[in-house]
C-alpha cells in the first residue's frame, strides 16, 4: 500500500511509501548511532517467530501516519537523532522506496536500510544511488533450499539472496548480517556450515537468540530460545 500525495493520485514510482509505525528514539537499531525507525508494511516471508507480523499480515488494515508529518517530528528531533532506519515488513517491496529515502536525504538524515536480501536489484539501485549508509540484512539460515524455506515459511530465490549478499559484501557502507536462531530451525552444524559459506573477511554476522513473545506462528511462543551457554558458544562459532 502506498499513501497518495496531495493531489489525491500519483504514479506507483512516484508515491512515498505508507509509514505504518514511527519510533522517534531508538538506541539499538543502529550500532553506535541513536536513531528513528520508519516501519512499512508488507512482507515477501512469513517467518514463522516473525514479531512484526501485523505489518505482514494486515497493514493494510493499519493507521498511515503521513510522510509530511514525519518529517517534522523529525526535524523536531535533529539535534540529538544521527539517522533515520528503515524496517518493516520488507521496505524493499515498496516502489517508492527510492523516492522515500531521497527525500529524507534532502533533509540531511543518514538513512539505514533493514532488508531481508530477496529484492537484490532494489539493494543494486539504492546502493548504486548513494542512498543508503547503512544495511543490516536478515539471513535466515544456512543458504540450504530446504533449511531456508523452513524459516521463511514460504518458497524464496537463493540465488537473489546470495546477490543480495554479495553486493553488501562488496560494498563501501557499513553494514551486518543477522541471523535469529532458534533451537527448532537452527543447529550448531548450520552455523559452522554458514561460516563456511560466508566471507567474513568483508562483513559480520551477528546471532540473535529467538525470543518467544507474539509470533506470526502461534506455536512458536510455546517455543523457547537457546539456554544461554549454548547461545554464547554459538556465538564463538561466528566471532
Amino acid at each position: 500500500m502506498v499513501a497518495a500525495q496531495a493531489s489525491g493520485s500519483c504514479a506507483p514510482t512516484t508515491c512515498l511509501p505508507a509509514v505504518k509505525g514511527f519510533l522517534e528514539t531508538s538506541f539499538i537499531d543502529w550500532p553506535g548511532k541513536l536513531c528513528a525507525i520508519l516501519f512499512l508494511g508488507g512482507c515477501n516471508f512469513r517467518c514463522p517467530f516473525c514479531h512484526n507480523h501485523p505489518l505482514v499480515l494486515t497493514s493494510e488494515g493499519m493507521e498511515t501516519i503521513p510522510f509530511e508529518e514525519i518529517l517534522r517530528r523529525l526535524a523536531a528531533r535533529k539535534k540529538w537523532l544521527q539517522g533515520v532506519c528503515i524496517s518493516g515488513g520488507e521496505p524493499t517491496l515498496s516502489p517508492g522506496l527510492p523516492a522515500m529515502i531521497a527525500r529524507l536525504k534532502a533533509e540531511g538524515w543518514a538513512i539505514k536500510l533493514d532488508t531481508n536480501g530477496s529484492r537484490p536489484e532494489v539493494l543494486a539501485q539504492l546502493l548504486g544511488d548513494n542512498l543508503l549508509d547503512m544495511v543490516a540484512m536478515d539471513v535466515k539460515t544456512v543458504l540450504e533450499q530446504d533449511k531456508y524455506e523452513r524459516c521463511t515459511g514460504c518458497s524464496v530465490d537463493l540465488e537473489a539472496i546470495q546477490q543480495s549478499i554479495d553486493l553488501l559484501a562488496h560494498s563501501a557502507i557499513p553494514h551486518e548480517f543477522r541471523m535469529t536462531i532458534a533451537p527448532r530451525l537452527h543447529t550448531e552444524e548450520d552455523i559452522v556450515a554458514w561460516t563456511r559459506q560466508f566471507d567474513r573477511t568483508r562483513s559480520r554476522l551477528t546471532l540473535q537468540n529467538f525470543n518467544p513473545r507474539t509470533t506470526l506462528d502461534a506455536l512458536f511462543e510455546k517455543e523457547q530460545g537457546f539456554v544461554p551457554e549454548i547461545f554464547s558458544s554459538l556465538v564463538a562459532l561466528v566471532a
